[in-house]
């Protein structure tokens, strides 16, 4: 190998070296990045969530300590594709009150519509409220509280009081209204509440089960349910 190929192979040799350390620092840079905002994160995620729960229900109709009152059930169809979900339990002098806890509608206009829904212990909706989206400004937005009444429809409805066929916007034959100009964003909505409601009619039981801390439910149908952890 003459000298100016082994000048050559040196200088990879310094150029692989500076890219591996490069990473390296740029891997630890993320790890501590990510270690030192994830509390954080997790705090605004739960205060999000508080202000949402506040929306759809008064804090004077439950007495427990709703954010150490959760448990955590693992990924379902029903409640979109999302984790592990949080169900925050509401009770009143002891007795179940209602739970609240996220839905994910896969199939908005521009993506995923991420969902806050109560759902009180008879089985009737709370109420829901839109904590994430990516819908068209003007249009799809108008799911939002902040942009118009829309939402409230679904507050009082249950699987009960409402057949399942009705479950759809009105240009379907249900009985929800869509939205001016945009249709398909309603629609992945009414479906996404109707999935949580029957979710928590299939698992109503097993949501208010009382679980010590880190402790998972003991009988194998509860199997998927373990406690938040105090989150």
């Amino acid at each position: 190998m003459n000298e100016s190929s082994n000048e050559t192979f040196r200088a990879s040799l310094r150029n692989g070296a500076m890219l591996a350390l490069f990473a390296l620092v740029s891997t630890g840079l993320i790890a501590i990045i990510h270690g030192l905002t994830k509390d954080k994160i997790s705090q605004e995620v739960e205060a999000a969530m508080a202000r949402r729960l506040n929306e759809i229900v008064s804090s004077d109709q439950y007495d427990n300590d709703v954010y150490h009152d959760c448990i955590q059930v693992t990924a379902d169809p029903l409640l979109g594709p999302q984790a592990d979900t949080k169900f925050y339990r509401m009770r009143l002098s002891a007795r179940n009150y209602g739970v609240f806890f996220t839905a994910v509608a896969p199939d908005g206009y521009s993506g995923k519509i991420k969902l806050v829904v109560g759902v009180y212990a008879d089985g009737t909706l709370a109420g829901v409220r839109v904590s994430e989206h990516q819908e068209t400004p003007g249009l799809g937005d108008k799911i939002e509280i902040e942009k118009s009444d829309w939402i409230k429809q679904f507050s009082g409805k249950s699987l009960d009081n409402l057949d399942s066929q009705l479950w759809k916007v009105k240009k379907d034959g249900g009985e929800f209204d869509a939205l001016t100009g945009a249709t398909i964003t309603p629609r992945a909505v009414v479906k996404s509440v109707y999935n949580a409601l029957v979710y928590y009619q299939k698992n109503q039981s097993k949501l208010y089960v009382q679980l010590e801390h880190d402790d998972i439910a003991p009988d194998s149908d509860s199997a998927n349910i373990k406690s938040c952890g105090g989150a």
